[in-house]
């Protein structure tokens, strides 16, 4: 129960940073162009709110909703989610959205994801600054990697050291969101190297075998490293049975357990079931019986690499700068690598919502990780909220892009019904993800 505080916490904190960046950005530009904006929220007040303040002389009512889903800000002469048609059938007045230039109004729109991105830049920017850049080249893992069978099938060999993928150098950060970059790299990448006995062999890939890879569900690879515990979790399964730091895995279930790839693979097809256990504790052979829990995971961590291919890049303040724009940027085009598959039939099942996204944060606050994980979401905002889709910000640069090129404006009635629209697509899409949350919880 801890475990889910924390991460509700740290979800409520990340979401809550990056809706108040979004709506500032939408309210700078607006007041830029002298547009009235009457309310900045921080979640949705639908009937009520928690807390509102309006400063003297300001036309702005600042607040807090009691619906986390969000927030927004009310622009004046705006056909938005308020559906004001009250104001909207008044004759436009000179500080009204409506009444402005369009490229003004598309600014005003574009706001709020430009502003995600910033904020990524930044918080990228400060990680490297403050903690500096960690992480593995896979050309530097002695014993190489394990592979799905999907990539066996590819040509990969259990044991290959992957050198580069289409001339690029590969490397294995801790952070699980900048794992997903690399993890692209490898599923798009058409020329493969990886030294085999010495050898290099290069490998090509198929076109489909990043729709291969993201289909079967599996991880393409995982270092050959022995099971071996690195840290518990306080509380956790593993605490409760008696794991500690140190303790090789050797067996689960009767099944030999050769490598960490081969204990993960035992976890996951045990889960929320309960196993029996051997292990190594300075030379001695022990037993326990451990709890699996719904995805796979007992609680506990092992050091992936040999310390000795660790590599630490530090940076300075105006160094971290650069670098920072380099992750938000290799992290966007992850992102946008991987987002096709949502349209397919396996994408659809595997989408989350407020759950799934908790589920990714960290099970002891633990800073480095809170802020890789902001950063990554402020990234996920940017890119959902710039889809053409009625009732995003997308949807409203379409129209105005329609109206930059055609210099006329669509017809208002049309705006509300396909604001209608985009907003019953959202919440069906809101209820079928979280859906899918309860659905996994308690089905799977």
């Amino acid at each position: 129960m801890e475990t889910f505080f924390i991460k509700a916490l740290q979800l409520i904190l990340s979401l809550s940073i990056l809706v108040i960046i979004h709506e500032f950005g939408h309210f700078l530009f607006a007041r830029l162009f002298k547009i009235k904006v009457e309310k900045f929220y921080l979640f949705f007040d639908a009937g009520f709110h928690l807390f509102k303040y309006k400063p003297k002389n300001s036309d702005t009512e600042y607040g807090i909703g009691w619906l986390p889903l969000g927030g927004y800000v009310k622009i004046s002469g705006m056909i938005d989610e308020s559906m004001d048609k009250e104001q909207m059938a008044q004759p436009p007045q000179p500080y009204e959205f409506r009444s402005k230039p369009a490229w003004q109004r598309l600014l005003v729109m574009v706001g709020g994801v430009l502003f995600n991105v910033i904020l990524a830049v930044f918080i990228y920017s400060m990680i490297t600054f403050a903690w500096g850049d960690n992480y593995v080249a896979f050309k530097d893992l002695k014993r190489g990697m394990s592979f799905s069978d999907v990539a066996k099938d590819a040509g990969f060999q259990d044991g290959d050291r992957i050198i580069s993928a289409d001339g690029q150098e590969l490397k294995m950060y801790d952070d699980r969101t900048l794992f997903l970059n690399t993890y692209m790299q490898f599923a798009e990448a058409r020329q493969i190297v990886v030294d085999r006995n010495g050898e290099q062999i290069t490998l090509t890939m198929a076109e489909d075998f990043a729709d291969k890879l993201i289909a079967s569900k599996k991880v393409a690879f995982q270092p050959i490293v022995p099971a071996v515990i690195d840290s518990v979790v306080p509380k956790s399964n593993a605490f409760m049975c008696g794991l500690i730091k140190g303790d090789s895995i050797i067996s689960i279930n009767g099944k030999e357990v050769k490598s960490f790839s081969e204990m993960t693979t035992l976890l996951s097809e045990n889960k929320s079931n309960r196993v029996d256990m051997r292990f190594y504790r300075d030379g001695t052979r022990y037993k326990t019986s451990a709890q699996i829990d719904s995805l796979g995971k007992l609680g506990f961590t092992v050091q992936v690499v040999d310390p000795g291919a660790l590599r630490h890049d530090k940076y300075g303040f105006f160094a971290s700068f650069p670098a920072g724009l380099t992750l938000a940027k290799e992290t966007l085009q992850g992102y946008i690598a991987q987002f096709r598959f949502v349209f397919t039939s396996e994408g659809v099942k595997s989408l989350g919502g407020f759950g799934a996204i908790g589920s990714l944060f960290s099970a002891t606050w633990d800073w480095q990780a809170f802020w890789f994980m902001t950063a990554f979401l402020s990234i996920i905002l940017a890119v959902m909220n710039i889809l053409p889709i009625p009732a995003l910000d997308g949807g409203h640069v379409m129209f105005l892009l329609y109206e930059v090129i055609t210099r006329r404006k669509p017809n208002e009635k049309f705006m509300e019904y396909a604001q209608y629209a985009g907003m019953i697509l959202l919440f069906a899409l809101l209820i079928y993800a979280n859906g899918n949350d309860v659905y996994r919880f308690f089905i799977k």
